[in-house]
C-alpha cells in the first residue's frame, strides 16, 4: 500500500490509533522503572497526556492537516505530566509547527515535522540525557529524514521510523548505564515506540494485537475525582465572581481583519478584564477563547470583529455548582467553612504539589496557597498547576513541584499564566520544605526564587519504601517486598524488616555537621514503629533536633530531612 499525501482525517486517526496503542500497554511501560519502586508512572503520566491531545483532535472539525496537529499539540501541552507527558508535548509542538498551514502532509513533510519535534523537545530539557525517549525520538526522526529522501511514499516513511525507534530503543542500555544494569529499556523511548507502531497500523490497515486498554486507570479518575470534588466544596455558589464558563470558536475573516488586525497579547490583555481563567489561543485560521466571565455577550462581541462564529459553548457555572455541592455533600458531608473573599490580588502566592494529608498540612501551616494533591504515580498535569495558581490569585506565584518529574509540567504552567511566576525546582518534600520556610515577604519575587533554591541546597532528602521485584542495583542485592532506603535519589541500602532499614538509611544521612532531622511518617507506618525509630534517633545522635510528624503520605514509609 502506498500513501503519498497523508490527509488531515488519516492523521486524525494516527493520532488516536497511537494513544489507544499507548493505553493498551501502560502497564508495561511503567514497569520498565529503573529503580524497583511502587511509583513507576511514566506509562500512565504519558497516557492521561495523550489522552487530552486526542480530546482536541476528536473536537477539530478542520480538513486540514495542520489543524489537526495543532490541536493534538494544544491538547498534550496543557494535559502534560510527569517529565515524560512533558517532553512528549513537546515533541508534538514541533511536529505541529512544521505542518502549520499544510493541507496534507507529504512524506517529506511528515519527515520534517518528526524532526522539527526533536529539535524542539531538546530545546524545552536543560539537560537532555542520551538513553531516553528524546535519543529514541531522535534517532527515528534522522531516519524518517533519510527514508523521505529516498520516497515519497508516506507508509516507507513510517515503516522506517518505526524499525530505527525499535533499534534505539534497543541501544538505550548501552547509553545510559543504570539500565544496563537492571536490564531493562528506556520507559518513555518504549512508550513513544507503542504511539509509532499506533501511526503505522493506521497507514498500512493492519489491526495490532489486542489487549485490555487502561485509558485512563480507574483508580487514577477516582483519586482525580475525589480531589476536585474537595476543592469547589470550599465554596459558596454566591461567592462565584464570573458566573458563565464561556469557550468560543472563530474562523478569521479576511475582510474584518483588513478593518482591525487581530494581536493576540493584546486581545488577550482586553479580554482579561472581563473575567479570568483566561486562555486566548489562535492561529493562521483559528481563534480560540476559554474565559469564566460574567457577561458572556461581551466576549462574544469582541470575538465576533475578527471572523465568523464556528462553536460556542457558554455553561452556568453557579447553577452546576449547586448541583456539585449538593452532590459533594451527599457523598462526603458537609464542605469545611467558605474561605475569606478573594477579589483582590495578594502580592505574593506559593503553590506546592504534596501528597500525604499530614505533609499538605504542614506546607499549608508555613504559608503555602495552594496544595496540590500528587506526587509519583499521579503527577498533576500543567492544567492543574494552572488551575492552583489562579486559586492562590496573586500577582507574584512561586511554585513548589517537590518531585523531580513534576518540574518540567509546572515550568510549562509558569509560563502561560497571566501572573509573573517563577519555579523553584525543589525534587523532594524535603527540598520543599527548606525552600518554604526561606521565603521572605519582603524580597521581590527573583530575590526570593534565589534565596529559596539556596536553602534547598542546605537539606539531605532519604526515603524509604519497598521493592516490587528482584534485582541487583548499585551493588545491592533487593528481593522483593523488602524494604529500600534511598538518599539523594540513590539507593543505598536494603533490609527485610522497615525500622533497621530506617535505622541504616538515617546512620548513612547523618554525620557531624547535622543538626536537625524532620521525620514525617507514612500511612502504613504505626505509632509504635515511629516510637522506636525516635529512641533510635536520640540514643544514637545526642546533638542533634528532632521534629516528627504524621505525614500520611503514600509509598514512602518515611521521608527524612537532615540538615
Amino acid at each position: 500500500m502506498t500513501v503519498k499525501r497523508l490527509e488531515a482525517n488519516k492523521l486524525a486517526q494516527m493520532f488516536i490509533e497511537g494513544a489507544d496503542n499507548l493505553s493498551r500497554h501502560v502497564k508495561i511501560v511503567d514497569s520498565l522503572n529503573v529503580f524497583p519502586v511502587p511509583d513507576g508512572d511514566t506509562g500512565t503520566n504519558m497516557n492521561l497526556s495523550i489522552t487530552s491531545g486526542v480530546k482536541e483532535v476528536r473536537a477539530q472539525t478542520s480538513k486540514e492537516a495542520g489543524k489537526i496537529a495543532s490541536s493534538f499539540a494544544k491538547g498534550l501541552l496543557m494535559g502534560a505530566r510527569g517529565n515524560s507527558g512533558v517532553i512528549l508535548s513537546q515533541l508534538f509542538r514541533g511536529f505541529s509547527k512544521a505542518s502549520e498551514g499544510k493541507h496534507y502532509l507529504s512524506a517529506q513533510d511528515l519527515a520534517q515535522a518528526l524532526d522539527k519535534g526533536v529539535e524542539t523537545a531538546y530545546k524545552a530539557v536543560i539537560k537532555p540525557v542520551e538513553g531516553t525517549i528524546l535519543t529514541v525520538a531522535k534517532d527515528a526522526a534522522k531516519q524518517a529524514v533519510k527514508s523521505a529522501n529516498k520516497s515519497d511514499d508516506v507508509v516507507q516513511v513510517m515503516t522506517d521510523v518505526v524499525k530505527e525507534a525499535k533499534a534505539s530503543l534497543k541501544r538505550t542500555p548501552d547509553l545510559l548505564p543504570v539500565l544496563k544494569e537492571v536490564g531493562v529499556v528506556d520507559s518513555g523511548g518504549q512508550g513513544l515506540l507503542y504511539i509509532y507502531e499506533g501511526f503505522l497500523a493506521v497507514l498500512t490497515g493492519k489491526k495490532l494485537k489486542e489487549q485490555q486498554p487502561t485509558t485512563p486507570n480507574m483508580d487514577d479518575l477516582i483519586k482525580i475525582e475525589h480531589h476536585q470534588h474537595n476543592a469547589q466544596s470550599h465554596m459558596a455558589t454566591e461567592d462565584i465572581e464570573f458566573g458563565y464558563c464561556t469557550e468560543v470558536m472563530v474562523r478569521f475573516d479576511e475582510s474584518r481583519l483588513k478593518e482591525q488586525a487581530f494581536h493576540e497579547e493584546e486581545f488577550r490583555n482586553e479580554l482579561s478584564e472581563l473575567g479570568d481563567s483566561l486562555l486566548v489561543v489562535s492561529d493562521e485560521d483559528l481563534l480560540k477563547v476559554h474565559i469564566h466571565a460574567e457577561y458572556p455577550g461581551e466576549v462574544l462581541s469582541r470575538a465576533q470583529r475578527y471572523g465568523d462564529f464556528i462553536n460556542i459553548k457558554i455553561e452556568n457555572m453557579r447553577e452546576q455548582h449547586t448541583h456539585l455541592l449538593d452532590e459533594t455533600q451527599a457523598v462526603y458531608g458537609n464542605a469545611d467553612p467558605v474561605e475569606a473573599d478573594k477579589s483582590e490580588k495578594s502580592e505574593f502566592g506559593i503553590v506546592t504539589v504534596s501528597m500525604g494529608e499530614g505533609v499538605s498540612e504542614l506546607f499549608k501551616g508555613l504559608g503555602a496557597g495552594e496544595v496540590i494533591q500528587g506526587g509519583q504515580t499521579m503527577n498533576p498535569s500543567t492544567e492543574d498547576i494552572v488551575s492552583a495558581i489562579e486559586k492562590v490569585h496573586a500577582e507574584k506565584i512561586l511554585i513548589l513541584p517537590n518531585n523531580g518529574n513534576i518540574v518540567m509540567a509546572a515550568e510549562q504552567a509558569a509560563k502561560v499564566v497571566d501572573a509573573e511566576a517563577i519555579v523553584v525546582p525543589s525534587k523532594t518534600v524535603p527540598q520543599g520544605l527548606a525552600a518554604i520556610l526561606a521565603f521572605n515577604p519582603t524580597l521581590d519575587l527573583k530575590e526570593n526564587a534565589s534565596q529559596m533554591k539556596e536553602a534547598m541546597t542546605f537539606v539531605k532528602s532519604g526515603q524509604i519504601t519497598y521493592a516490587v521485584r528482584d534485582t541487583q542495583i548499585e551493588g545491592l542485592s533487593i528481593q522483593k517486598d523488602d524494604f529500600i532506603g534511598i538518599s539523594e535519589k540513590k539507593i543505598v541500602n536494603t533490609h527485610q524488616k522497615l525500622i533497621e532499614a530506617a535505622k541504616e538509611l538515617l546512620a548513612h544521612m547523618i554525620d557531624d555537621e547535622s543538626e536537625m532531622v524532620t521525620v514525617l511518617a507514612g500511612e502504613d507506618v504505626t505509632e509504635d514503629e515511629t516510637e522506636e525509630l525516635v529512641r533510635y534517633l536520640e540514643e544514637q545522635f545526642t546533638d542533634v533536633e528532632l521534629d516528627v510528624h504524621q505525614g500520611g503520605q503514600p509509598l514512602y514509609s518515611y521521608i527524612f530531612a537532615v540538615e
